[in-house]
């Protein structure tokens, strides 16, 4: 797909993070986005600064992602590329004994439940209602291409470290959905594809100590530091423009392969 002022987009966890780089990246080729966040003010300043739209989302709420998408099509027309970002993490072990005294409680299946409500289940309720609003849509090259959608999963989905039962779950979730929704959209000309990103310099490792950090990227094979979010997207971009991108499960972790811890 080429991108160009005539094209619209979503990207979700759009307001920091892997969600502005792209955000970012897409505005400096012309297109006109819609950041869809709950961090309103970071998210208002972002849409500022790009000529965009921001629209006050929660993923896990049906009439908050309706409101948002009617807000952004309202602003640019009919989006053709979606970028899901917004997600969330936790680390909290399957069951665990104290240290202290020797007693033992297990993962409340709350908390669990809230990550697989975001990370999985919020990303497949964008999808599925920018995949619809992009059927309406006429196509825009001989081939029938209408829309191109982007998931961000993380290599957790593939070697989820102690803690991360929730998270790998979620993650494992959207890149399992990949190619049965590639397959679902086939005949329409929509396109979907899943980053699974490694440790990446983002806003929540940002406020971890220099040292930590500096192990965190002595972990990684080559090379030897933090991905940085206009790595992450700039291969979203590469999804979106290259019309025989489908169906695909991509890592960009710098060769790492989890720990157990």
């Amino acid at each position: 797909m080429k991108l160009n002022d005539s094209i619209s987009a979503v990207v979700t966890g759009g307001a920091s993070g892997l969600g502005e780089a792209t955000a970012r990246a897409l505005a400096a080729k012309g297109v006109k986005v819609a950041i869809f966040d709950l961090q309103a003010d970071k998210g208002a300043a972002v849409a500022k600064d790009l000529g965009g739209t921001f629209c006050e989302v929660n993923v896990t709420d049906e009439q908050s992602v309706d409101a948002g998408f009617e807000k952004a099509r309202a602003a640019h027309g009919q989006e053709r590329i979606l970028v899901n970002c917004a997600g969330i993490a936790n680390a909290i072990k399957t069951a665990s004994r104290s240290k202290t005294d020797g007693s033992i409680k297990h993962f409340p299946v709350d908390a669990f439940n809230s990550i697989i409500q975001v990370n999985l289940v919020g990303t497949f309720r964008c999808i599925a209602k920018a995949a619809a609003g992009m059927m309406t849509l006429d196509p825009v090259d001989d081939f029938g291409e209408r829309g191109a959608i982007v998931n961000t999963a993380s290599v957790a989905a593939e070697d989820g470290q102690m803690g991360q039962a929730a998270y790998s779950a979620s993650k494992a979730g959207v890149v399992g959905m990949t190619l049965p929704i590639a397959r679902d959209l086939m005949r329409e000309g929509i396109r979907v594809n899943t980053i699974l990103p490694g440790i990446f310099d983002t806003p929540l490792l940002q406020a971890a100590p220099q040292e930590v950090k500096d192990a965190l990227a002595a972990s990684i094979p080559f090379p030897k530091r933090l991905g940085q979010p206009a790595e992450y997207a700039a291969l979203a971009l590469l999804m979106i423009e290259n019309g025989y991108f489908n169906g695909e499960d991509v890592r960009i972790d710098g060769a790492i392969r989890m720990a157990p811890r």
